[in-house]
């Protein structure tokens, strides 16, 4: 047995000592692992899912740990002005075990994802509210969201929260559709625009899901998002495109995501060739860059608003402040 196999063990033995010390338990939660017990008011709450953390801080609980967003070293851009002393307890997919252990939490909000081996280790440290899985539907977010907020005892206003964006959801939407009516090359009126969001990688870009949390916002919002039949069922996205295949993602409106440095490398490569700038949707300028590791990356009540800013901003022509 290893070093570091004992000493995590032993890591995990005062982590459950501790537990047997809180007070009693005052809420049972339905989770992906069956009935949880959850401390009525969670003091430690370590996030293992970005939208885990979105749900918390946007019903005002600041966890004490997080994992880094995809593609970074930290947690996502639009967040971190909320969290800038919050430890790193892993990245996407890689927790550190370790880590968590040392924050002591009083509960942890894991993602939908979580391998039930890990669950296994996590639930000896606290209680662990794992959201069951609904694999990729344009609103599993809302209620994963949901269930985050009963674990921190803030149903009331994560209900709050959700019914914000679906207001101003329908209310953006209307925008959406005369600026259709102004600007559309094809479509008659009353039709919705169609739009794409694409990932652009290094290794070129991606189409997005039609069932992802950012163009369920995209719909909500009035646009007909498409994925021109490139991303198998199950699948977060496609294959990636050569710049061939561009005309596959043409529309009245294109979002341009980049997780990172290297990916706006390789964008602003493409950009410059007569593949890019033959498409319909540049040369009447609406397409549409944001940035990925919200859009494509990001979930929950607060990555919904900012999502919403982008769209607003795209449509009207106007910067949120």
């Amino acid at each position: 047995m290893s070093t570091t196999t004992i000493l995590l063990r032993g890591m995990l033995a005062l982590a459950v000592l501790g537990t047997s010390l809180t007070p009693a338990m005052a809420r049972t939660l339905d989770t992906a692992f069956g009935a949880v017990e959850v401390n009525d008011d969670p003091q430690r709450v370590v996030t293992l899912y970005e939208g885990a953390l979105d749900a918390s801080l946007a019903v005002g609980v600041t966890p004490v740990g997080a994992i880094a967003t995809r593609g970074g070293q930290q947690v996502a851009g639009y967040l971190r002005d909320q969290v800038p002393d919050i430890q790193m307890v892993g990245l996407a997919g890689e927790t550190n075990l370790e880590a968590v252990v040392a924050l002591a939490p009083d509960l942890i909000l894991a993602s939908p994802r979580l391998p039930e081996e890990q669950y296994a280790l996590l639930s000896q440290v606290a209680p662990t509210v794992v959201p069951p899985s609904a694999g990729f539907t344009p609103d599993a977010w809302q209620s994963e969201s949901r269930l985050f907020g009963a674990a921190l005892g803030r149903e009331e206003q994560i209900d709050d929260a959700l019914a914000d964006i679906e207001a101003r959801a329908a209310q953006l939407k209307a925008s959406v559709s005369n600026s259709q009516l102004e600007n559309a090359h094809t479509d008659a009126e009353g039709t919705a625009p169609d739009t794409h969001l694409v990932r652009w990688m290094p290794q070129g870009p991606l189409v997005m899901s039609t069932q992802l949390f950012s163009t369920g916002m995209l719909s909500a919002a009035g646009f007909t998002v498409d994925d021109s039949g490139l991303v198998s069922e199950g699948r977060p996205h496609s294959d990636p495109l050569s710049l061939e295949a561009l005309p596959q993602i043409d529309g009245d409106w294109l979002f341009l995501a980049t997780l990172n440095e290297d990916g706006l490398e390789a964008l602003n490569t493409a950009r410059e060739t007569q593949a890019f700038r033959r498409l319909s949707v540049v040369s009447r300028d609406r397409v549409v860059p944001v940035d990925g590791q919200l859009w494509t990356s990001a979930s929950g009540p607060l990555a919904a608003q900012a999502v919403l800013d982008d769209i607003e901003s795209a449509v009207t022509g106007n910067t949120t402040p």
